[in-house]
Parts: structure tokens; C-alpha cells; sequence
């Protein structure tokens, strides 16, 4: 359960007070590469492709709405994040608000980041700042009129983003509990396999129903139980091949992004960790989607 306030709109206050309690000074750095492999931080901000550094940005990433490229994110303190403060970084993730006061795209999945706990990003920033500093300028994004103004972002957070942190339900287990922090504020999932709408927000009435605008304009499957369309018939071992080698339960193995994601991170997860995503995902209401189908084709 996430919850809206006025704190997107109003993130003056957060920085002239600060956030009381969080310094990422008391972060521990061996967690915070847990936390940044869980979070997949590497693959947006890493232009693999053309060799770039590690986090120093410049991943293209082409949606139906204009081609983003991901930031350096680095701790360099020009072109990088080396000059944010502890509070503007649980800013940026919480609530999607840069520490010049301006609003982040969503492309920046900072709608499942809300839901980290405070613990998690205080680490994450220790270990992100721990890495080699890099100087690459960003690329700026390509986005047409109107999804390249950010002023609209006010408008569109008042009616599509509840802020965080996730709220665990206290009727189901804590398997259950855990697995869907790690599928929808940490692993972010949703973000991919989730379609959207015509103002790019998530439809919420089809979550993980899949899409044939991901990334790209690839087609994303549904990872929802639905039996014919989705993942119903996998078995829990099954699913755990999938996180650990990639390999589906046909003897294919999956490419493009979600090879990246188990390469990067779900293989690097604790077997504790997938087994609890492995409970969630199957504890999801089935939803019938024809495009899970095609993306097996």
C-alpha cells in the first residue's frame, strides 16, 4: 500500500528541513550492492553498448512516448551525483524530485523506488557512492511536445503517483510480503510488464499483464498465473531457472532486457529472495492477455 501527498509538489520544505534520521553516512556498503543489483541500477544507467563506465549513463531507452537516456549517476560531482546530499537522493527515489526542485519523467522508475524503505536507499546511496567517479555530460532526452515539459509532471503525479514506503499487509506471509517488495519497489517490475496509458502511466487494472510497447517497442509477456497467457503452468523450479539461468521451460533462453535482468540481478539474489518473488508472483490474480502469447512465439 503506497499513499499521495503533497510532498512532490511541495519538495521545497524536504530540503530546507531534511529528512530526519536518514544519512547515508550510517549506510553499509556491502548491503547497498545487494540493494543495487536488486534494483538494477546498472542496466538504465550503463551504455553497455558502447562500452561506456559503470553508471556514467548514456543507455538509450526508446518509448512510445521519445527516446530517454539514462543520467550519469555517478559520483562525480559535475556531471554525476557527487554533490547531492543524503536527503536529495531519498528525494529523487521517494518522491521523483531532482534537488533543483524540478520533476523527474517516469522513465526513472521512481513510481516502485517509493516504495524502498528508507534503510534500503541509505545503503544503496553508500554503495553508488563508493564506485569510481566519471565525467560524462548527459545526453539530453528526445521527447516531443508534450511529454518533454516537465512542469506537467505537477499535474501528472497529482493524479498517478502515490508516494511511498511500501506498506507490507499484515493478513498475508512474509514470504508474501517480501517477494512483493522485490517485485514491485525494488525489481521494479512493472514497469516493463505492465501496459500503460495514454498519459504513460501504468494500468493498474492489468498489472504484469505484459505489453507490446516495452522497451524499445518489444513485446514484454505476462508474468501473471493466468494459465493460457501467462505463467500459470510454470512450476516454482521452473520460475527459479528462469531467475538463475534464464532459461525458460522449453529449453529457450530469454534476450534483450529481461537477459540483462537475470545476468544483473535476479540471479544474484538470494534463493530466499527468488522463492519470495517466486510466492508473490503466483499469488497475483490472473489476467488473460494475448500478448504474453505472442512474446512466446
Amino acid at each position: 500500500m503506497l499513499r499521495k501527498t503533497l510532498i512532490p509538489f511541495l519538495a521545497g520544505p524536504i530540503f530546507l528541513f531534511g529528512v530526519e534520521g536518514f544519512s547515508a553516512d550510517d549506510g553499509s556498503v556491502e548491503r547497498g550492492k545487494y540493494i543495487f543489483d536488486a534494483a538494477g541500477c546498472a542496466a538504465c544507467h550503463t551504455d553497455t553498448a558502447k562500452g561506456g563506465a559503470l553508471l556514467a549513463g548514456g543507455r538509450k531507452l526508446e518509448t512510445p512516448f521519445g527516446t530517454f537516456y539514462g543520467p550519469n549517476i555517478t559520483p562525480d560531482p559535475e556531471h554525476g551525483i557527487g554533490n547531492w546530499t543524503d536527503d536529495e537522493f531519498l528525494v529523487a527515489l521517494r518522491y521523483g524530485v531532482a534537488p533543483d526542485g524540478s520533476h523527474y519523467f517516469p522513465v526513472f522508475p521512481y513510481p516502485s523506488y517509493t516504495g524502498m524503505t528508507d534503510a534500503d536507499i541509505r545503503d544503496l546511496k553508500a554503495y553508488i557512492f563508493s564506485l569510481p567517479a566519471h565525467p560524462r555530460p548527459n545526453t539530453e532526452h528526445d521527447v516531443s511536445p508534450p511529454f518533454g515539459w516537465r512542469a506537467l509532471m505537477t499535474f501528472w503525479k497529482w493524479l498517478f503517483f502515490e508516494n511511498g514506503p511500501l506498506i507490507p499487509d499484515p493478513t498475508r506471509e512474509d514470504e508474501i510480503n517480501r517477494g512483493a517488495y522485490l517485485v514491485r519497489a525494488m525489481g521494479h517490475c512493472g514497469e516493463c510488464h505492465t501496459p500503460r496509458n495514454m498519459f504513460g502511466a501504468l494500468d493498474e487494472g492489468n498489472s504484469f499483464a505484459g505489453t507490446s510497447q516495452g522497451p524499445g517497442g518489444g513485446i514484454v509477456p505476462n508474468i501473471t498465473p493466468d494459465l493460457e497467457t501467462g505463467i500459470g503452468g510454470w512450476s516454482a523450479d521452473e520460475l527459479d531457472t528462469l531467475f538463475t539461468l534464464g532459461m525458460t521451460p522449453d529449453g529457450d533462453f530469454v534476450g534483450g532486457e529481461m537477459g540483462e535482468v537475470v545476468a544483473n540481478t535476479t540471479s544474484r539474489l538470494t534463493p530466499e529472495d527468488r522463492n519470495a518473488m517466486i510466492a508473490y508472483l503466483k499469488s497475483l490474480p490472473p489476467v488473460f492477455n494475448r500478448v504474453g502469447r505472442q512474446a512466446e512465439n
